[in-house]
């Protein structure tokens, strides 16, 4: 078996789509457990945004709760929160719609998961997951993976601290470790893509990602002469 080799992983900011979704889905489920211990959640949420617009929310799904599902201002302060709160951005947490599709859990499904005997408690899905621990880093997750998502969460701090005014809240990164003999020793390639608004140009957006991003947070002793650095790649990324 070859132990040298690269290895790549991403990681998206608070304001990616993706990460967006993901957020208010916890919201969600943070808001009706808080009310009813009890409840059962099988809940999807998307969210469309559009440049000089409020957005909208879909929030769909099956959730059995005692209580009214009165989640609306939560998913608003989760939105806020991340940096979209005018529709200049293409979503504003305080003027977005909120679309609700819900209905109670299935009765199929329910019969399998009510048991009074809580040794046969069922279960109304089921699913494979696999993971390791990993001595690359201090919180035992590989290398790329974690320095992919340190990325994102400086550029996620600088945005909430206004370090600079044109900073957005949609970013993606992309590490690639060189490793050898199974361990990394050097980084071969990062990539950062962040969004921004029109007043500033592409040689500003790379000399402030480089020192106030990818250089605070990856180790110098993992850049060499060979280490390539893509700071918004594409050019503009105006709209996220």
């Amino acid at each position: 078996m070859n132990n040298n080799y690269l290895f790549t992983s991403e990681s998206v900011s608070p304001g990616h789509p993706d990460k967006l979704s993901d957020q208010l889905s916890d919201a969600v489920l943070d808001y009706v457990f808080e009310t009813d211990k009890d409840a059962r959640v099988a809940c999807e949420v998307l969210t469309k945004g559009k440049k000089d617009s409020a957005g909208s929310i879909v929030v769909a799904g099956e959730i059995t709760c005692s209580n009214p599902l009165d989640f609306d201002q939560k998913l608003r302060d989760v939105i806020c929160d991340i940096g979209y709160k005018s529709n200049e951005l293409g979503f504003n947490g305080k003027e977005c719609d909120i679309v609700k599709l819900i209905n109670q859990q299935s009765p199929d499904i329910k019969m399998g998961v009510d048991r009074k005997d809580k040794k046969s408690q069922g279960a109304g899905d089921q699913g494979l997951m696999f993971g390791y621990a990993s001595n690359e880093t201090d919180v035992l997750m590989p290398a790329p993976i974690y320095y992919s998502h340190r990325l994102v969460e400086k550029q996620a701090h600088l945005l909430k601290d206004a370090k600079v005014n044109w900073l957005r809240p949609d970013a993606k990164s992309q590490v690639t470790f060189v490793y050898e003999n199974g361990k990394p020793v050097s980084v071969d390639t990062i990539v950062l893509s962040t969004q921004h608004d029109e007043t500033v140009n592409l040689n500003q957006i790379k000399e402030f990602v480089i020192d106030e991003i990818i250089k605070p947070t990856i180790p110098e002793q993992y850049h060499t002469n060979n280490t390539k650095i893509f700071v918004n790649p594409t050019g503009n990324f105006i709209d996220g």
